[in-house]
């Protein structure tokens, strides 16, 4: 019986974290997905904005600012890439002006690594690239419960007549019954009216907006949201980098202010343990906005490697994500 492969980051003591091409966490670039557990997928669209465009930007430069990222996650108390096998499978080939074709060529793209056993860490783009995402997701898994970290709902129905943006894909999602037990968290700002606080309550939505993280903290919202979800059960998390307050992630194409920190943002991550990760997006990183530092870009490389270490301590204790494992 062949060996396993045994693939690792490039060792920043050998290569300086400055030289190579950018792939995330200085991963190789690979197709091949033999023994391949883990792959981080970019989804370069952006032509569902309906504010700021540039989030079609974000996977390269969440590539590039994840360079300094180190194999030892000291407060999971887990060495993720010992053990995943984790690559970069690069990007999708999204075709601007049409959100239709984009959507097929994701699913081209993201069906082969779901039916290998792989779980995606998908880079956005801006949010409409989350419901081709979810389609196949419940090809492979069924109806997956869902965790939204966003500062708006996203369940409206249409903008300017277009039923396909980023600000519609949980609605299309819920008609096309993708989805299991719904939570969304961390919402905020003004709304179009007080009917829209009446969708999450029709559709058994658990709604934590901003004003529990601040009155409540991390891990009492955290805990009230998945209470309501099974540990056993498949759970996609889809965050858009504009859950966190502008200060820490301006970057983005409808940044709206009061959000998270970016250390509540790690720690929202960090509270998954337990939980059955097959996947996540973080979305509408849009680096033309960024702060000198990049720190938006560099606070998605890390939600993306907090996250990579929930689904390697969730293993190494026996949580499976993959089918047949």
């Amino acid at each position: 019986m062949p060996s396993r492969r045994d693939i690792r980051p490039l060792d920043a003591l050998v290569s300086p974290r400055f030289t190579q091409i950018s792939t995330y966490a200085r991963l190789p670039y690979e197709r091949d997905l033999t023994d391949i557990d883990v792959a981080f997928v970019g989804m370069p669209f952006d032509d569902g904005t309906t504010f700021r465009s540039g989030a079609r930007m974000g996977p390269a430069a969440v590539r590039e600012n994840s360079r300094l990222l180190r194999p030892y996650n000291m407060f999971v108390d887990v060495e993720p890439y010992a053990t995943f096998n984790v690559v970069d499978y690069g990007d999708v080939d999204i075709i601007p002006g049409s959100f239709d074709r984009t959507a097929e060529s994701i699913s081209h793209t993201l069906g082969p690594i779901l039916d290998n056993g792989t779980i995606p860490l998908i880079c956005g783009g801006d949010h409409s690239i989350t419901l081709p995402a979810l389609r196949e997701m419940r090809r492979v898994h069924g109806p997956v419960n869902l965790i939204h970290f966003d500062s708006h709902f996203d369940f409206w129905d249409a903008y300017w007549g277009q039923k396909y943006t980023h600000g519609t894909w949980l609605r299309r999602a819920l008609e096309e019954n993708l989805l299991g037990h719904v939570a969304q968290a961390g919402i905020r700002g003004p709304q179009f009216s007080p009917e829209d606080l009446q969708f999450p309550r029709d559709h058994n939505i658990t709604l934590q907006t901003i004003a529990e993280f601040h009155m409540h903290g991390v891990k009492a919202v955290m805990s009230t949201i998945l209470d309501a979800i099974p540990a056993n059960e498949p759970l996609y998390v889809s965050w858009d980098i504009d859950v966190v307050d502008p200060a820490f992630a301006m970057a983005t194409g409808t940044p709206e202010v009061g959000g998270l920190t970016s250390w509540d943002a790690m720690e929202c991550i960090r509270q998954l343990q337990g939980h059955r990760l097959v996947g996540i997006d973080i979305v509408e990183v849009a680096p033309p906005y960024d702060a000198p530092g990049a720190t938006t870009s560099l606070l998605a490389a890390n939600l993306f490697y907090e996250a990579l270490s929930v689904m390697a301590k969730n293993t190494d204790h026996g949580i499976h994500a993959f089918r047949g494992r």
